[in-house]
C-alpha cells in the first residue's frame, strides 16, 4: 500500500495551463502529463522529455531541436512555428500518436517507420527529413520544402503534395496511388527514371 502511495505521488498532471519562459522555472517540464496545455516560446533544445505525455496540447514558437522524446506520447498535439532539428520522432510512443505541423522547421528529423495517417505538414521546411517506411496515407505536405527528404518504402496513398517543393519520390519504391501533385512538381516523380523534362 505504501509503495502504491509513493508511486501515485510521482505522477503529476497539468491541465489547461499556458506555460512560457516567465512561469517555466529553472527545473523545466517536471510533470509527467500535460493535458490541453499551451507551450509558448520555450527553449527545449536537448531537453529530456522521455516518457512524458502530451494530450491535445499546442506548442508555439518552441525550439525542441535534439530533444529526447523516447517513449514520449503526443496525442492530438499541434505544433506551430516550432523548430525540431534532428529530432527522432521515431522514438515516440506509437500508441495514439497524432500531431500536426504548421510553419515548422523539421530539417534532419526522423519519422522512420511511424504510422501517421492523415498527418498535416503545412508550410514546413523538411530538408533531409527521414520519412522512410512511414505510413503517411492521406497526409498533406502543402507548400513544404522537401529538399533531400528521404522517401523509401513510404506509403503516400492519397497524400497531398500540391505546392510542395524540391521532393524526389521514386514511384517504384513508394506507394503513391491517388496522391496529388502539382503539374510543376511532376519532375520530382521522374528524376530517378532518367527522363528529361524540358520546357517549350
Amino acid at each position: 500500500m505504501a509503495a502504491m502511495e509513493r508511486s501515485s505521488k510521482t505522477i503529476s498532471v497539468v491541465v489547461d495551463k499556458t506555460i512560457s519562459n516567465t512561469n517555466l522555472g529553472t527545473t523545466g517540464l517536471q510533470a509527467s502529463e500535460y493535458v490541453r496545455c499551451t507551450f509558448d516560446k520555450l527553449d527545449l533544445k536537448n531537453a529530456n522529455l522521455t516518457g512524458k505525455v502530451f494530450v491535445d496540447c499546442i506548442f508555439r514558437d518552441c525550439d525542441m531541436s535534439l530533444a529526447q522524446v523516447g517513449r514520449t506520447s503526443f496525442r492530438g498535439v499541434r505544433f506551430e512555428r516550432c523548430k525540431f532539428l534532428g529530432l527522432r520522432f521515431d522514438g515516440c510512443h506509437a500508441f495514439l500518436l497524432s500531431f500536426s505541423f504548421e510553419g515548422c522547421i523539421l530539417d534532419l528529423a526522423s519519422f522512420h517507420g511511424l504510422r501517421l495517417k492523415g498527418t498535416l505538414f503545412n508550410k514546413c521546411r523538411m530538408r533531409e527529413t527521414d520519412l522512410s517506411n512511414a505510413d503517411l496515407t492521406d497526409g498533406s505536405f502543402a507548400d513544404c520544402d522537401l529538399g533531400a527528404a528521404i522517401f523509401d518504402g513510404t506509403t503516400l496513398e492519397g497524400a497531398d503534395f500540391r505546392g510542395a517543393l524540391h521532393y524526389s519520390i521514386d514511384p517504384a519504391t513508394n506507394k503513391i496511388r491517388r496522391a496529388r501533385f502539382s503539374l510543376d512538381g511532376l519532375a520530382g516523380l521522374l528524376d530517378r527514371t532518367g527522363i528529361i523534362i524540358e520546357g517549350h
